[in-house]
Parts: C-alpha cells; sequence; structure tokens
C-alpha cells in the first residue's frame, strides 16, 4: 500500500519544491520524499431504510505531507496530526456523512484533511472495499454445471454474504499547490479461467526454449488492474467499476456459447484496455497487471495399463513459478499518476 518510486533529490525542471528544509538541516542531505499515517483502519456503516438495511464495509488508509519537515529534523511534533486523530476522523466522517462508494468516501476525507489543516501540503486516501452482497431466496438445490442468478430471486432485507470474486479499490490524492484531483479505482483478485480457445504459438525458438507451441491449453489469471480518471464529471464510481470488470470478463471469455480466442495474454490484456478506453472517456490510463496460472497436462503416458489412452482431463495446478504479463494503455498528451 501506498509505494512509491524512488526519487532522486533534484527537482524536475518547472517543478517547485512545496518544502523548506529547516537551516539546521545536515547540508549533505536531502529528504527527497516523506510522509505518514494511518493503514487498515476498518469500517462498517450500516444504512437503516425502514426494514432493508444496506452496509459498507471498507479498510482505510490515510497519508499525509506537511509542508514542515521539522518532526524530521529537529524532533518537533507540533505539527503533526497523530495517526490516532487519523482514524478517529475516518469514522466520524463515516457517521457524519455516511458511506456511499470507495472514491467517494476518499475524496470527503482527502478534502477534509486540507479544509482543516493549513499546513497539510497532500493527502493521499487508500479505501478498500469488501465485498459483501445480499443473501438471496433459496435456488432449487440442484447441483449442475449450468449458469445460476440470483437477479430474479428475492434479496434478504438485513442479511448479507461474503462474495470474494474480486476486490474494489482506489486512491485519492489531493495536493494544495495542485487542482488537478488524482482519481484510481481498481480491481485486483478477479481470478478467471477457460478451459480452451487459448494458444501460444511461433515465439522465440532458441537453445534456451523447451516449451512446445501451444495451440490449445488452458488459461487462467488473476487479474490486477487499475485506472485513472481525467476529469469525474457525470462519472457514476459504481456503475463505471462495474463496466471495467464487465469489459475485463467479456475480452477473457467471450460469448456464453461461443467464446473467444486468445492468441497470447498481451493481446488480451491490450484489448481489454483498449474497450474501457473507448467506452469510457473519463478514463485517462488503465494499467492491468495478468499472471499467467499454469494447469499442466497430468503425463498418463507411463500409466497406459491403469489409464489409456491420451489425456486431456487432468492437469496440475502450478502457481510458482509463473508467467507475468502487464501493460498501461493511456491516452496521447494526458499526464497521468498511474
Amino acid at each position: 500500500m501506498f509505494a512509491r518510486p524512488l526519487q532522486c533529490a533534484a527537482t524536475k525542471p518547472n517543478q517547485q519544491s512545496t518544502t523548506t528544509a529547516p537551516p539546521n538541516a545536515p547540508h549533505q542531505y536531502t529528504i527527497s520524499d516523506y510522509g505518514y499515517g494511518k493503514d487498515s483502519v476498518k469500517v462498517l456503516h450500516v444504512k437503516r431504510n425502514g426494514p432493508v438495511h444496506s452496509i459498507k464495509e471498507f479498510e482505510v488508509g490515510t497519508h499525509l505531507k506537511l509542508y514542515s519537515q521539522k518532526d524530521y529534523y529537529q524532533g518537533d511534533n507540533s505539527d503533526i496530526v497523530a495517526t490516532d486523530s487519523q482514524k478517529n476522523t475516518v469514522y466520524l466522517l463515516a457517521k457524519k456523512h455516511g458511506i456511499d462508494n470507495p472514491e467517494k468516501f476518499a475524496l470527503i476525507l482527502a478534502n477534509h484533511f486540507l479544509t482543516k489543516y493549513a499546513h497539510i501540503a497532500e493527502a493521499h486516501i487508500h479505501v478498500e472495499e469488501y465485498p459483501w452482497e445480499r443473501i438471496a431466496q433459496e435456488d432449487s438445490g440442484i447441483c449442475d454445471n449450468n449458469y445460476t442468478s440470483i437477479n430474479n430471486r428475492q434479496r434478504h432485507n438485513h442479511a448479507f454474504i461474503f462474495t470474494p470474486i474480486a476486490q474494489r479499490y482506489c486512491d485519492v490524492v489531493l495536493r494544495r499547490a495542485d487542482p488537478k484531483q488524482t482519481i484510481i479505482s481498481g480491481i485486483k483478485g478477479l481470478r478467471v479461467l477457460k478451459t480452451t480457445q487459448s494458444s501460444f504459438v511461433n515465439f522465440v525458438n532458441d537453445e534456451f526454449r523447451s516449451l512446445p507451441d501451444q495451440y490449445d491449453r488452458l488459461f487462467s489469471t488473476i487479474v490486477d488492474c487499475c485506472w485513472e480518471y481525467s476529469n469525474i464529471d457525470d462519472v457514476k464510481f459504481c456503475q463505471t467499476w462495474n463496466k471495467v470488470k464487465n469489459i475485463i470478463i467479456q475480452n477473457f471469455a467471450g460469448d456464453p456459447n461461443v467464446g473467444v480466442s486468445s492468441v497470447s495474454v498481451q493481446n488480451t490484456l491490450y484489448l481489454t484496455q483498449k474497450e474501457v478506453l473507448d467506452v469510457i472517456p473519463q478514463v485517462s490510463v488503465i494499467s492491468m497487471t495478468l499472471p499467467n496460472k499454469h494447469y499442466f497436462n497430468f503425463d498418463t503416458k507411463p500409466f497406459q495399463s491403469v489409464a489409456p489412452g491420451e489425456n486431456n482431463e487432468v492437469f496440475i495446478p502450478t502457481d510458482k513459478p509463473h508467467g507475468t504479463i502487464y501493460a498501461q494503455l493511456a491516452r496521447k498528451d494526458l499526464k497521468c499518476h498511474l
């Protein structure tokens, strides 16, 4: 959480530093990056609308960057908003404003810190949502492989079930010196698998290669995807998040009866990113990482007396080592922070 690239001390051209080292700072050193905050603040909000209740459970991180660095250089804590106070702020603003979605709540928190404390230069809020859904009316109980849906079943007024299909998260960064808001939404942990229509052929063939061409293989991955908004005018965050998730699944799986061909993980990743940028104009850049989770055929050739014939039914799940494919696709001439 809050991983940052290492930065050199020199200020980039046309970039002004927001901090000034005190006179007694060691002249040969400078603090090139810093900040502090509270991580993993867990909050559950219950909205009661008569007999129908709704819940949101978040895990929140709040990180602040002060104009002053005297807490580092001199041990002067007079500007520090304690991380315990930051924790309390999460609960109090949840009580005051309620919780609608990760992005909206993160914006409320970030704006609060910059409005309340004039000596804060930057507020970075990270929110992860726990995937709760209403319990639906019991189905027929028949165990088969057909598609099922809870859309046509009655949902419970006040009982919920944890459905960890994927996790939603966001990062919001507000800087007092920069009017541009950084709002990044994301999805992680979306594990998918298909049993055909995936190939990988015609790659480099040299003395280091042992993998044969794969004309039809199992394809499985765990999607980690995030995107940044160039603006949030008319953006409905929940609808947009679900739209991106559906685009990911559609490009991976295709039509339920026909499927879709994948000639490589790279191509599937690119087509997914392109469609997101095509259909959501407020998104300026999208980043995706797709680790290739392998399932290898169990070799039955030495066991023909026990299991005769070719094997295309039994596979060995192998999570390590695995390939990792990633890319970032951006609109041209747009600045982003991913």
